[in-house]
């Protein structure tokens, strides 16, 4: 989950891939630091045989990833990394800052949950009468509970239990409704793969050799054109199965603006992950 991507074209050079090539490779990453005013800033780089420029990556967790092709020199690759530096330091403090908005969650009522990249507030009832689960009304995402418990971190543990089970629910209907919505699109697919829901920490989706998909339920937090970005991307690693040059191609071509719809989902991924 990336928001900040920085392409450098300055030094284009072959693709050192060739239809043949069954798997990339990576060199093992080197670390190194920059200072931009009193910061020190740490970052890696690795060099790809199947990487055609320099990238630049700035992770919310706070990695700096710099991906080279072989042939670029280390003092080129260093004098393009302290010319972004503002650049570079400038999305690490967003996501410094990001990162301190987001508090734990309690699960009591008047916290936000999201729904479909919608935001709702949260509120918990309790009440005999009434059996234990979740209903979205009105702007309310409301977790009804029969019983207090017996103090207010059990209660904690069963409207969390109860909102990841809802969660859970409305992620198998609405990823089922989304892939089939987009699959026409991935026309080297003929059959429809099977999907499972599995909570992750650090990715929204995976696909399997044999074109499985796997996807977070926390991702139906998410607008419809995130999900629909994800499952996509999933799509295209059943035909292609790395991240080179040709798999960004075919994910362009089945979604154009893909880039800021990325953008968009790893902004406010803290956001949907917390727990």
């Amino acid at each position: 989950m990336v928001i900040a991507l920085l392409n450098d074209d300055k030094q284009p050079v072959k693709d050192s891939m060739s239809s043949k090539d069954s798997k990339p490779t990576k060199s093992a990453g080197v670390q190194h630091y920059l200072y931009y005013g009193q910061d020190k800033i740490r970052y890696e780089v690795v060099r790809k045989d199947q990487a055609r420029k320099l990238r630049i990556k700035v992770h919310p967790d706070q990695r700096v990833i710099i991906t080279a092709p072989p042939r670029l020199s280390d003092a080129y690759i260093e004098s393009v990394v302290k010319k972004r530096a503002r650049w570079i330091w400038q999305h690490l403090q967003d996501f410094a800052k990001q990162k301190s908005d987001v508090l734990p969650r309690r699960y009591v009522s008047g916290e936000s949950q999201f729904y479909l990249g919608r935001r709702y507030v949260l509120k918990v009832i309790i009440d005999p009468t009434q059996a234990a689960g979740v209903k979205l009304s009105r702007g309310k995402l409301t977790v009804s509970l029969p019983c207090d418990g017996s103090d207010n971190n059990d209660r904690s543990i069963k409207v969390k239990s109860l909102l990841e089970d809802w969660y859970q629910g409305k992620a198998k209907v609405i990823f089922a409704q989304r892939l089939a919505a987009v699959l026409p699109q991935a026309h080297w697919v003929h059959n429809s793969p099977t999907f499972k829901i599995l909570s992750m920490k650090k990715q929204w989706g995976s696909c399997s050799t044999q074109g499985h998909l796997i996807l977070n339920p926390h991702l139906v937090k998410a607008p419809k054109e995130s999900i629909d970005y994800v499952i996509l991307h999933e799509l295209c690693h059943i035909k292609e199965h790395n991240h080179s040059e040709r798999f960004w191609r075919l994910l362009t071509q089945v979604m154009p603006h893909w880039k800021a719809v990325k953008t968009q989902l790893d902004s406010m991924a803290e956001f949907y992950l917390n727990e």
